[in-house]
């Protein structure tokens, strides 16, 4: 079991970017699998990118073209970038480690941090 800490999110305008991290105290990230997911009020979890332990990612529909996912560990974090945000991007998003990469199921993940806002609004 690993914990897991997001932070980054925050209030943007529409076509801002921003960079969550995905950061695992106590542990290595470079140990696990880590995926990025988010969640809009009223909507299932939505996968967005799985990073291998290697540092290949796979992405989502909703994520090609506008995210990058990378690790660093050097600073034992997965980060998120995300460039020309829009207003349906708003959401919770979630990192989670499992141990197989380029899955987008939520069950594929054990471990999960607590989410961090990020609203895209003008």
């Amino acid at each position: 079991q690993v914990q897991l800490v997001e932070s980054g999110g925050g209030l943007v305008q529409p076509g801002d970017s921003l960079t969550l991290a995905c950061a695992a105290p106590g542990s290595s990230v470079s140990n696990y699998v880590i995926a990025w997911f988010r969640q809009a009020p009223g909507r299932e979890r939505e996968g967005i990118s799985s990073v291998c332990l290697g540092g290949r990612a796979y992405y989502g529909a909703s994520a090609k073209g506008r995210f990058t996912a990378s690790r660093d560990n050097a600073k034992n974090t997965v980060s998120l970038q995300m460039n020309s945000l829009k207003p349906e991007d708003t959401a919770v998003y979630y990192c989670a480690a499992g141990p197989t990469c380029g899955t987008l199921n939520t069950e594929d993940y054990s471990d999960w941090g607590q989410g961090t806002q990020v609203t895209v609004s003008s």
